[in-house]
């Protein structure tokens, strides 16, 4: 058996933090084509090429106004498309017609005639503080300047080229939808028949954009440009990637992570079966390379291993004795005062005089991406030295500086290609051993081949990285009037960014672990909330919406508790807190009237007795109010609506939006009825949907939606539907049955109906 080197994996374990993709190859991507324009703008490094080589005239000049400095390449072909290289990844969200919608507004060019492409890495594309990532709801609202001034310029390039060809001034001269038109004249030229000679031009340093009024595309719900591939099957995705002379590769995980395999009894036997070519050890695991997966998964399964023992609770690293029961008492019984994460004005004062105290424990479980698109890789060595690697991801410079550390080359002899997604989650950053594509690399390394490495669903499930288990504590100190004067919040637990990106953020306090805790818009005048951190032995990862979709249940459950203790229905409470929050309460105000009024309930409807719950967050930059209408049916929570108010700020594709949000609420609901990651004797109990359940057609309530464009900031959209649903279900089972749920899912509690 072939032993991989296990320190060319290990290196390779953490995600490469923000400060890394600093140090990553400065290659430039500009290039050009016969007949086609290609934009580079914002380059940088280029100023200093630029200066080397005097005044500068094409795409390789620098524009020196940081509004024209946008990470992307456009490519405006003889036949009239565009090809877009976009900073982002698209996985179903919907950001290739975003970027569309939007460098199209302001290029004069439709939509539906653009070719949008992940772009390679690269530090041209490092949108966002030198830093490049498909994720936190934040492609668009951190692009859309960017994006529209590239459009704005190009745009002008054209028009430019078109005068001098035509002999005529700039002025006289204007688009329409891929063309430039002399109207005085009756003239036109395409925008293919201009590009070379417009690819000659230095950009100008400022040109204006479309006044909001005038769009046509943008806050339109233009149609995905990516539905007919994917309603077709010709969308391609990882898992349907091949490449020429390729091994096919399956892997068998160890049981406890942080074990290796120990010894092999029937390796000879394993050898000779149909197809196989060879059988590795890779850290933590055994590889089978074969002719196809499926022989290659049979002969993986026919191994007879034996495992190291279970080592010692660590980072990665989980002993025989771990169960989820035992990490959240941990979590419950940690000792210490915590880091101060939000504080404001008198708390000690505040409950020495309080009329009423309450508190209350909230705990979330650990939960799995359980995406349906397994994990897959394929890595190539080429014969000049260089490696590609195909490989889903959210963050390509990272993926790119990790794969150099586990081939042992330099950052710019590796190419990363990220093709389409089959849904994010948080899955497809650099979780160390929840990723194949480190195996790939190693196993392309010792064959010589092509190695395409493709998880089954039951070894996903084993490795994938797991949204953080958490407890928090709550106290609130209420008046003779029943009107809360303090709250404070113990959190415990730890959250991927202090995981994965505290040796950049250096803070005691983790961002992603109190999110949705602190700075809520609730006027309660004395507030204290603390964190405590307490490491997890497993692999946490970002989950979609992060520490929202627990801090808000959290949050908004126990706000539900001091309106009970106070004798306040829980709505009005909420707008009484809001009065000088005016987004807000509109949102309250919208989110009633979408449901046809607040009613809280027990009342009879068809099919028996139901409630409503009532929840807000603010997550990503946007708001949100949720209503949730439950019966209990066997013991069980059904609920029958959803409705969302919903508050970006502005919007780019209403029709997106709609579906980001209803997407978010399904699998909120999900999580709140159903999911949940146990942990026994060391082991993860579920291997597979049969013990993972999620949510079924069945189960899915109608869910809707009313977009409010406040006029905001622009924030997130693909996450913020998601952690107003958990609380309000519970809300509203608390108002049918009397019982306050505190910990998820819902499925571990017997509900009465009463």
């Amino acid at each position: 058996m072939t032993q991989l080197p296990t320190s060319d994996l290990s290196a390779a374990v953490p995600v490469v933090a923000p400060e890394g993709v600093a140090n990553l190859s400065r290659r430039r991507f500009l290039g050009t084509a016969a007949g086609a324009l290609v934009l580079g703008i914002a380059l940088p490094g280029g100023r200093a090429r630029a200066e080397a080589q005097g005044p500068a005239e094409g795409a390789g000049a620098v524009a020196p106004k940081p509004g024209t400095r946008v990470p992307a390449f456009l490519e405006i072909r003889p036949d009239g498309t565009v090809r877009l290289l976009s900073p982002f990844v698209e996985g179903g969200q919907g950001i290739a017609t975003g970027m569309a919608q939007i460098v199209g507004e302001e290029l004069d060019v439709n939509p539906a005639r653009f070719l949008v492409e992940c772009a390679p890495p690269g530090p041209d594309y490092a949108v966002v503080n030198g830093l490049r990532m498909t994720g936190g709801s934040f492609s668009t609202r951190s692009s859309y300047a960017l994006m529209r001034q590239l459009g704005a310029t190009a745009r002008d390039m054209l028009i430019r080229a078109a005068a001098a060809r035509l002999k005529v001034q700039e002025s006289e001269l204007t688009t329409r939808d891929g063309t430039v038109l002399h109207q005085a004249s009756g003239r036109a030229l395409p925008y293919g028949d201009l590009a070379a000679a417009a690819l000659a031009l230095k950009p100008s340093e400022s040109v204006p954009l479309r006044d909001p009024k005038d769009f046509r595309y943008i806050r339109q719900p233009v149609p995905r440009i990516d539905v007919r591939d994917k309603s077709t099957g010709r969308a391609v995705y990882a898992i349907d990637l091949t490449v020429a002379g390729m091994l096919h590769a399956a892997i068998r995980h160890a049981p406890y992570p942080g074990t290796e395999p120990e010894s092999l009894d029937n390796e000879a036997e394993v050898r000779r079966m149909p197809g196989v070519h060879g059988v590795h050890r890779v850290p933590g695991a055994v590889a089978v390379t074969a002719d196809s997966w499926f022989r290659a998964r049979k002969a993986v399964d026919a191994l007879s291993l034996r495992w190291t023992a279970p080592k010692p609770h660590g980072i990665d690293t989980v002993a025989a004795d771990f169960s989820s029961e035992g990490m959240r008492a941990a979590l419950g019984s940690a000792t210490g005062q915590g880091h101060v994460a939000e504080q404001e004005g008198d708390v000690e004062g505040a409950f020495a005089r309080a009329a009423t105290i309450i508190e209350a424990e909230y705990h979330a479980p650990y939960l799995a991406h359980a995406q349906l698109e397994p994990p897959s890789a394929i890595a190539r060595f080429n014969p000049d030295g260089t490696l590609d690697v195909w490989t889903p991801n959210q963050m390509p410079e990272v993926f790119q500086a990790v794969s150099a550390q586990v081939a042992g080359l330099a950052p710019d002899r590796v190419r990363i290609h990220s093709p389409m997604l089959g849904g994010f989650f948080g899955r497809h950053f650099s979780y160390g051993p929840a990723n194949p594509y480190p195996q790939a690399i190693l196993l392309a390394k010792v064959t010589g081949r092509p190695v395409k490495v493709l998880w089954s669903r039951e070894e996903e499930f084993l490795n994938d990285a797991l949204r953080p288990l958490s407890t928090s504590r709550f106290r609130a100190a209420l008046d003779a009037a029943g009107q809360p004067t303090a709250i404070t919040v113990r959190t415990v637990g730890e959250g991927p960014i202090g995981r994965w990106f505290g040796a950049v953020f250096k803070s005691p306090v983790d961002s992603s672990a109190v999110e949705g805790i602190v700075e809520k818009p609730y006027a309660i005048p004395n507030r204290r909330m603390t964190f405590v951190k307490l490491a997890h032995p497993v692999t946490i990862a970002f989950w979609r919406s992060v520490g929202h979709s627990m801090n808000d249940f959290f949050y908004e459950g126990f706000l539900d508790e001091v309106a009970q203790a106070g004798g306040q229905d829980p709505f009005a409470l909420r707008m009484a807190l809001l009065k000088d929050k005016p987004r807000h309460r509109r949102l309250l105000e919208e989110v009633a009237d979408l449901a046809g009024g607040w009613r809280r309930g027990p009342y009879e409807a068809e099919g028996g007795r139901r409630a409503r719950g009532i929840a807000m967050a603010s997550p990503f930059g946007s708001e949100t109010a949720t209503i949730a209408e439950v019966s209990v049916e066997g013991g069980e929570a059904r609920v029958h609506n959803l409705w969302i108010a919903f508050d970006p700020g502005s919007v780019v594709n209403p029709a997106i939006v709609r579906a980001q949000v209803e997407s978010a609420a399904a699998l909120g609901l999900s999580a709140a009825l159903f999911e949940q990651v146990v942990y026994r004797d060391g082991l993860r109990q579920a291997r597979n949907f049969d013990a993972y359940p999620i949510l079924r057609r069945e189960h899915m309530p109608a869910v809707h939606v009313r977009i409010i464009e406040s006029g905001a900031p622009m924030g997130g959209v693909g996450e913020p539907g998601l952690p107003g649903v958990p609380p309000a279900v519970a809300n509203a089972v608390a108002a049918l049955t009397g019982q306050r749920i505190r910990a998820l899912p819902l499925a571990n509690a017997k509900l009465s109906g009463a």
